[in-house]
C-alpha cells in the first residue's frame, strides 16, 4: 500500500513522528509512505528542529507555502497536493488533525477518488467559528478511514450519522470508524524515554497562548494577559508564539516580571517543562492532553473544549478568558487523585497500520 502523508504544522509533525516511525520499523505492514510537507509552519523554530530531533524523516516533498490569508494558503496546498497525488498515485492520502493542510489533504484526494485517512477524527468543540472546527467537520465527511482518539469521538461521528460500516472494501460512503486511542499518548511514552533535557525552573505554570479566538480579539487577549500580570505569587514560564508576540506588541501588552517568556521550544524540550512545571495554563488543544499525561492540572482558557473527558474527571477547567475566572482557577488549583485511562494503550500506531493494511 502506497500513501500520501500530509503535514503541515507543529502538532502534525509530532504525530507525524509516531506513524512514520512504526511504518518505517515494521516492513511487514506493506505500507510506503511519501511525506508531504506544505510548509504552513515554516520557521526554524517551529518546523525544521522538530525533523531533527525526532526522527522525523526528512519531507519528499515540501510545497513551501508559508504563511497568508485562510483562503490564500489552503488554495496553494490544494493545487500543490493535488499534483503530487497525480503524480504518485497513491492507495490514500493520510492526514492529522484539523489546520488548513488537512483539509486541503482531504479535498484535494476526495476529487482525485483516493481514499482519506484522517488520524484523529471525530473530535468536536461545537463552534463553527473556529476554523479548526471547520477543517475537521469536513475532513471527517470526506473520509474513508476515520481513527479516533477517544470513545466520545466516535459518539460525536454517530450524532452526525457517521457510523462505523465494517466494511471490507470502505469507502467515503461506506466507512470505517475505529477507536484507536490517541497517537500523542504514543509519542509522549515513546519521547520521555528519549528526551534529556533538563529544566532548571520549579514550581512554574507552563503557559501558552496562541489560538486565533484569543489573540485575534483585543478585549479577550487584554484580559488574559491580566490575569496573568494579577498572579504574582505563582511563577510562569511562556513558550511564545512569534505571532502571538506581535500581537502583543501591537496591542501595547506586556507581561510583568514574574512571567518568563522564553522562544519556542522543540517537542522534547516542550514535555521536558510539561514534565517539570507544577500546572500548566493553555488554550492548546495537544498541551491539555499532554498536561493529563504528565499528571498535571489543566486550566484552559477557552469557552469548550474537544477534550470534554478531561473537563468530566477533574483534570482540566474552562476558564474562558475571564480575569476573575482564571485568578480565582489558579489560586484554588488541586491536582485530583484518581486517574483514569482514557486514551488507549499506546499502540494507536500500530492499530492504524494494521486497519490500513
Amino acid at each position: 500500500m502506497k500513501i500520501v502523508t500530509i503535514i503541515g504544522a507543529r502538532p502534525q509533525f509530532v504525530k507525524a513522528a509516531v506513524l512514520s516511525r512504526y511504518i518505517r520499523n515494521n516492513p511487514s505492514c506493506g505500507i510506503t509512505e511519501i511525506l508531504v510537507h506544505t510548509g504552513q509552519h515554516y520557521d526554524q523554530n517551529m518546523s525544521d528542529v522538530f525533523f531533527q530531533e525526532m526522527d522525523i524523516p526528512r519531507p519528499n516533498i515540501n510545497l513551501h507555502v508559508g504563511s497568508g490569508n485562510h483562503g490564500q494558503t489552503t488554495g496553494l496546498m490544494l493545487e500543490g497536493i493535488e499534483k503530487v497525488i497525480i503524480e504518485q498515485k497513491p492507495d490514500a492520502v493520510l492526514v492529522y488533525g484539523d489546520t488548513n493542510s488537512t483539509l486541503a489533504g482531504a479535498l484535494a484526494a476526495s476529487k482525485l477518488h483516493v481514499p482519506v485517512a484522517h488520524v484523529e477524527a471525530g473530535l468536536r468543540s461545537y463552534m463553527m467559528v473556529m476554523p479548526e472546527e471547520q477543517n475537521r467537520r469536513l475532513t471527517d465527511h470526506l473520509s474513508t478511514w476515520l481513527f479516533c482518539p477517544t470513545q466520545t469521538a466516535v459518539n460525536n461521528l454517530v450524532k452526525e450519522g457517521i457510523v462505523d460500516h465494517k466494511s471490507v472494501k470502505p469507502s467515503a460512503d461506506e466507512k470505517r470508524v475505529i477507536l484507536t486511542g490517541d497517537i500523542m499518548y504514543d509519542a509522549s511514552l515513546y519521547y520521555r524515554e528519549k528526551s534529556d533535557v533538563q529544566i532548571e525552573e520549579r514550581d512554574f505554570i507552563l503557559t501558552t497562548i496562541h489560538r486565533a479566538e484569543n489573540t485575534d480579539d483585543p478585549v479577550r487577549l487584554a484580559s488574559i494577559v491580566s490575569a496573568i500580570n494579577g498572579l504574582t505569587d505563582h511563577k510562569f514560564v511562556l513558550p511564545i508564539h512569534p505571532r502571538t508576540r506581535k500581537i502583543l506588541e501591537q496591542q501595547n501588552l506586556s507581561f510583568a516580571s514574574h512571567v518568563k517568556m522564553i522562544d519556542p521550544v522543540g517537542y522534547l524540550e516542550m514535555i521536558a517543562l510539561e514534565s517539570a512545571c507544577s500546572a500548566v495554563l493553555t488554550d492548546s488543544g495537544g498541551v491539555q492532553k499532554e498536561a493529563y499525561f504528565f499528571r498535571k492540572p489543566c486550566i484552559t482558557m477557552r469557552d469548550t473544549t474537544e477534550w470534554v473527558e478531561l473537563v468530566s474527571a477533574g483534570w482540566n477547567t474552562l476558564v474562558g478568558a475571564d480575569t476573575e475566572k482564571i485568578i480565582r482557577t489558579v489560586k484554588n488549583l488541586d491536582t485530583p487523585t484518581e486517574y483514569p485511562s482514557l486514551y488507549g494503550d499506546g499502540k494507536c500506531a500500530e492499530k492504524i497500520c494494521n486497519v490500513l493494511k
